[in-house]
């Protein structure tokens, strides 16, 4: 999508630094970190939001899910423990529609919503 801004930097239209790529996901480090470590994975093919992934393309998300496990296997991230967090639709926080999960790690989050 054109103006997708997460199309945009799969694209390299928008800097971005990237933690992690392969043929299918690219991981890159939030803007506005939540946590230590904050990084958004993203497919490459759009899609909207976590219910559009999972009806019209559901390997998506084992795409995403084998990157994220990629990724915190090789960071540590997986000895100490990671969140993974997705927002769908606009009153759950949802600012970019390209669907994109969060993995937070390197400090202790907490319970989640405290």
């Amino acid at each position: 999508m054109s103006d997708c801004l997460f199309c945009k930097i799969i694209d390299s239209k928008i800097p971005s630094t990237k933690v992690y790529e392969d043929g299918n996901v690219i991981g890159f480090k939030d803007l506005h970190p939540q946590a230590l470590v904050h990084v958004l994975f993203v497919h490459k093919r759009h899609t909207r939001d976590i219910n559009e992934i999972s009806k019209n393309d559901p390997v998506q998300l084992t795409d995403l899910f084998h990157a994220i496990r990629l990724f915190t296997e090789k960071s540590g991230a997986e000895e100490h423990g990671f969140r993974v967090v997705t927002n769908m639709g606009k009153n759950a926080g949802q600012t970019v529609f390209h669907t994109h999960l969060h993995v937070l790690a390197g400090e202790s989050l907490g319970h989640f919503g405290a």
